[in-house]
């Protein structure tokens, strides 16, 4: 039996569906970016409409519930970690409200701006490296995303399912901060590992984090017995 603090009922609903509905953006997202990258013929090139809008509006709607789910995880921490999970918590924010920013602004300014128009448009909102927009979603996946990843893996010890979610957590922050060597070097080729990151592993660690929060009991007095 594992004391948490202020585990309950609705706690446990609220997490085991954050969850799932994060896995279901992400799993939503993986087939739109093959399919951008099937259209353009390559995974060098930006990507266009209608698949670049289709997977920003999935980002902005998967964002909140990025948030919601580590904020689970931060609940579900035992008072040990809770200065981890915090954390986790704090770079997911950041990661959420700068990407949604970045996409939002995409969605409802830079389409109705004329290129030909505006001096440095492509070096204001395009996808092509470099670009003010494409440097700060690089920094929100990349870095804040990776970070917490990284932290919120160390809530996660003891058992065969936490110990796999502390691994795939692990993973997913690494090659999410290895994207960075993409802006770093200015070769946009190695930015697929970053994707990799959040676009592959990440999937894999909502569903775990889904199967953790199944498998909890909450009991009076804030305690649950997790499986």
């Amino acid at each position: 039996m594992k004391i948490l603090n202020d585990w309950t009922a609705i706690d446990r609903r609220v997490a085991i569906w954050s969850a799932l509905g994060t896995l279901l953006f992400g799993l939503l997202y993986a087939p739109t970016l093959v399919a951008a990258f099937v259209s353009a013929g390559n995974v060098n090139d930006p990507l266009t409409d209608p698949y670049l809008g289709i997977l920003e509006v999935q980002i902005i709607l998967m964002a909140p519930l990025m948030v919601v789910m580590m904020v689970a995880v931060h609940s579900y921490a035992l008072q040990g970690a809770r200065m981890y999970s915090l954390s986790a918590l704090g770079f997911m924010i950041l990661c959420a409200g700068v990407t949604t920013g970045v996409h939002f602004v995409e969605l409802t300014v830079a389409r109705r701006i004329d290129p030909a128009s505006m001096p440095g448009y492509s070096q204001l909102f395009s996808w092509e490296w470099p670009s003010v927009i494409y440097a700060l979603d690089i920094l929100a996946w990349d870095w804040f995303f990776g970070l917490s990843m990284l932290l919120a893996a160390s809530v996660f010890k003891g058992g065969k399912l936490r110990t796999c979610v502390r691994a795939c957590m692990i993973l997913s922050g690494t090659l999410s901060m290895a994207g960075l060597l993409g802006a770093a070097l200015g070769g946009m080729q190695l930015r697929n590992i970053g994707i990799a990151g959040y676009a592959v592993v990440f999937p894999v660690v909502c569903l775990l984090l889904a199967l953790v929060f199944i498998r909890s009991r909450p009991l009076p007095e804030g305690r649950t017995k997790t499986g």
